[in-house]
């Protein structure tokens, strides 16, 4: 008898979750979409990194230090750039992560004193890559001086020498110490932002459905916008002052500089903040419950999460996942707050992101706003 009433109870469960058709998709869905983006994404390998060129000699011998990493998988030689002003603008965008400088006279080096100095310069704002390209650049130049040692020691008449002939010095900017609090907290501001707006309007309309009360909101001379407006109000402000907490725990506690405009940065946020305030408000005339639009809100942070350069250097992920996550708008926000906060840049630097923020943002507020009249109506 005991087993007949579990069996029954069982049946009734299952047949409740096959009939939330939604639900159940979410359900099977996003343990695939985790497992793909934890294997893929979650990786601190850093390969690719984009390096900016300033070859001043364009000898055989800046040719055969150029060959030597471009050999190795740890960079890929993006930029030739004509002027250090031109690597420092391509490293405060963001477009490259390290930049290599070969003086005129490096080839008369090596044939004379028989050391040629380089310069290495890496975007400190991101520690895991910075390290990791930094430690590369050192063993790919150690080894190339080593072949040039050997080949030296293997012609006639040139004398051993224990002086490695190529000497490359490093310099890290924006974070000279590696902190990785300076990588963190401007994350944080990000991803603050997104899942306070996005997870709590995600209730906004659906809850007035679940309450009953969405027949009393109707009937009353309030129009669709206002509704809207009402609604996001709250979250907004309470997402902004948020923004300003983390901003001063971080400078007062973990001492990450704030170098750039502070008016720039609430700009940019409140540009951000339309997307995440979008994607809360899509998911609540979507779902039917509160906990069907919160769960749809997750199946978008996740991959905020992973492919917007959060945690792990998009650099290290696949093809695909880099095209993918163009689609992310914490991607360029990221790209905004820690270029403001830690290089202190204009918004020449990043207006590409501002762009895009702003196109993410009008897209999904507009269509989550014809939702909620259509759904009004």
């Amino acid at each position: 008898m005991f087993n007949t009433r579990l069996l029954s109870i069982i049946r009734k469960e299952f047949i409740q979750i096959m009939r939330d058709k939604r639900t159940l998709v979410l359900a099977l869905v996003f343990p695939v979409l985790q497992l793909f983006l934890l294997s893929y994404a979650a990786t601190n390998d850093v390969r690719n990194v984009p390096l900016a060129v300033f070859d001043q000699d364009r000898g055989p011998a800046a040719r055969a230090l150029l060959d030597a990493y471009r050999a190795a998988d740890y960079f890929r030689l993006t930029y030739d750039v004509n002027s250090e002003a031109e690597m420092r603008t391509l490293i405060d965008r963001g477009d490259a992560r390290a930049g290599l400088v070969i003086p005129p006279d490096y080839g008369q080096q090596l044939k004379g004193t028989g050391v040629g100095h380089v310069a290495f310069v890496l975007d400190g704002s991101d520690p895991t890559v910075a390290s990791t390209a930094l430690a590369a650049a050192q063993q790919i130049a150690q080894s190339y001086a080593t072949t040039i040692l050997a080949d030296r020691q293997a012609q006639r008449g040139q004398p051993a020498s224990l002086t490695l002939p190529v000497d490359v010095r490093t310099q890290v900017w924006y974070n000279p110490d590696l902190n990785s609090a300076y990588f963190m907290v401007p994350a944080l501001v990000g991803m603050i932002l997104q899942l306070l707006t996005s997870i709590l309007t995600s209730g906004a309309v659906v809850r007035e459905y679940e309450r009953g009360t969405i027949e009393q909101l109707i009937v009353t001379p309030i129009r669709p916008w206002e509704l809207v407006v009402g609604k996001l109000m709250p979250f907004v402000i309470l997402a902004l002052v948020n923004t300003v907490e983390v901003l001063a725990l971080g400078t007062w506690w973990f001492n990450v500089p704030v170098r750039g405009d502070l008016l720039l940065i609430a700009g940019a946020s409140c540009l951000f903040l339309v997307s995440g305030l979008g994607i809360g408000l899509l998911a609540s005339t979507l779902a039917n419950t509160q906990q069907e639009a919160i769960l749809t809100v997750f199946m978008t942070i996740l991959p905020s999460i992973f492919l917007s350069g959060f945690f792990f250097p998009l650099e290290a992920m696949p093809g695909f996942l880099q095209a993918a996550s163009y689609l992310v708008p914490l991607r360029y926000y990221l790209v905004v707050i820690r270029a403001l906060m830690l290089k202190g840049v204009g918004i020449e630097a990043i207006q590409g992101e501002l762009i895009a923020l702003a196109i993410f943002g009008t897209v999904i507020m507009t269509v989550a706003a014809l939702r909620v009249r259509k759904r009004l109506d």
